[in-house]
């Protein structure tokens, strides 16, 4: 089967088309855009196809990253999985950043624990900790630096994400660091989701709350309807 793997997660905007049967990549496109996804995946998708020699009938599932990550690059990428997976009447397949940035991590150091963490900003971390059969045992959740300094002393773990350098730097000594990104390799997605089969319709990951909230100076009070108003 040929599945379809698309990234908008973080600065990237990538897609590869991978053979689910002989486990390996046929065809990838990745742009580093930063901004600006919602108006560049589909040409990145086609770019990937046809470096595929692949076309849209031909897929048979769609895998997705669905965060944590960027709040608009995670709406375009799964509004997008979902949107083919409906058309083409195939299954679209989540993977969040942290599973796939601790895929690589156990990669590069096999039989470890594995913290992956990503800088949330306001001193927070997103961060999920797997064990040495990569099994979840901690998250996804919002946590401190601290707790999660705690957490890799305590697992040994090897330490993937934008946080890695400074969870090592608060425990004042080395650690064991895979890939010190916001995400993972296209093709990581692509084989994580051939592992993990359908299941529910993928939606973003989102931890935090938006930062958006109401003001309540601009809510007008209720009037009454009595008679006579």
């Amino acid at each position: 089967m040929k599945l379809l793997a698309i990234d908008c997660a973080a600065n990237l905007c990538a897609a590869c088309i991978y053979d689910t049967g002989v486990g390996a990549e046929l065809g990838r496109e990745v742009l580093d855009l930063g901004k600006g996804h919602a108006e560049h995946l589909m040409a990145v998708i086609e770019a990937a196809l046809k470096a595929a020699s692949t076309g849209y009938h031909d897929l048979g599932a769609i895998a997705v990253s669905i965060g944590p990550g960027s709040f608009t690059g995670l709406r375009v990428g799964v509004s997008t999985a979902r949107g083919l997976a409906l058309a083409l009447k195939i299954p679209a397949i989540g993977v969040t950043t942290l599973e796939a940035l601790a895929a690589e991590g156990a990669n590069a150091f096999p039989g470890r624990a594995v913290l992956a963490a990503l800088d949330a900003g306001r001193e927070e971390i997103h961060a999920a900790l797997y064990d040495k059969t990569l099994v979840e045992t901690y998250g996804p959740s919002v946590t401190t630096l601290a707790e999660a300094t705690t957490m890799a002393i305590g697992a040994e773990a090897v330490l993937v994400g934008t946080a890695a350098p400074q969870i090592a730097a608060a425990a004042g000594r080395a650690f064991d660091t895979g890939p010190a990104a916001a995400t993972a390799d296209i093709a990581t997605y692509a084989r994580l989701a051939s592992a993990k089969g359908p299941g529910e319709r993928p939606k973003p990951l989102y931890l935090r709350g938006a930062d958006a909230k109401p003001q309540a100076g601009f809510i007008l009070p209720r009037q009454d309807k009595g008679n006579g108003a």
